[in-house]
């Protein structure tokens, strides 16, 4: 089986369901940046040691794939694609408050940088923030699965607390910002 089709040479696609559209669609800029997500945490993934977390950016890896497909799916699409759960979202929030029990606490905003590790987790948090402001410009009823918005929302606080969560693990300092006076 040959990878490309070429229908999409003249610069539309299809969604999931048949409707063709403009690559410039704010759907496909959606899905794109939620692919987009999805390598940076791969690349992510293969920077970090600790095996718990890299469990957890793989399970974070294939809800991505569930978001993509659920942002490429027209409405009326007949096809049984997989959804998100409430349990999904649990999880960030109970990885997020385990990180943050052994943190210090905040009391101002941190500078994205210190080691590449840190700096890649703020990397996809951006991306993730970029992903979120395209799936909320989609009208509610282009949306197939209503928790998606909630599940980026949950997700790029993730990516904020691992970044200072691995500056803990990896013994480098924070970087405060401090504002000129």
């Amino acid at each position: 089986m040959k990878i490309y089709t070429k229908t999409g040479d003249k610069g539309e696609t299809s969604l999931i369901g048949g409707k063709r559209v403009k690559k410039s669609n704010e759907r496909l800029h959606a899905y794109g940046t939620v692919d987009e997500l999805n390598s940076y945490v791969g690349l992510l993934r293969d920077k970090i040691e600790n095996e718990t977390i890299r469990a957890e950016l793989l399970e974070i890896q294939d809800r991505l794939f569930t978001l993509g497909s659920q942002l490429a799916a027209t409405p009326d699409s007949k096809m049984k694609l997989p959804t998100l759960h409430g349990s999904d979202i649990e999880s960030l929030e109970k990885s997020i408050d385990l990180m943050n029990e052994s943190l210090p606490e905040m009391r101002s905003f941190v500078l994205p940088g210190g080691h590449e590790t840190v700096s890649l987790c703020h990397v996809a948090r951006t991306i993730c923030r970029r992903a979120e402001r395209w799936t909320t410009a989609l009208k509610s009823e282009e949306i197939n699965d209503k928790s998606i918005p909630a599940y980026l929302n949950r997700l790029s606080d993730y990516f904020f607390v691992l970044s200072r969560y691995m500056s803990k693990i990896l013994n480098v300092s924070e970087n405060p910002w401090k504002p000129r006076k």
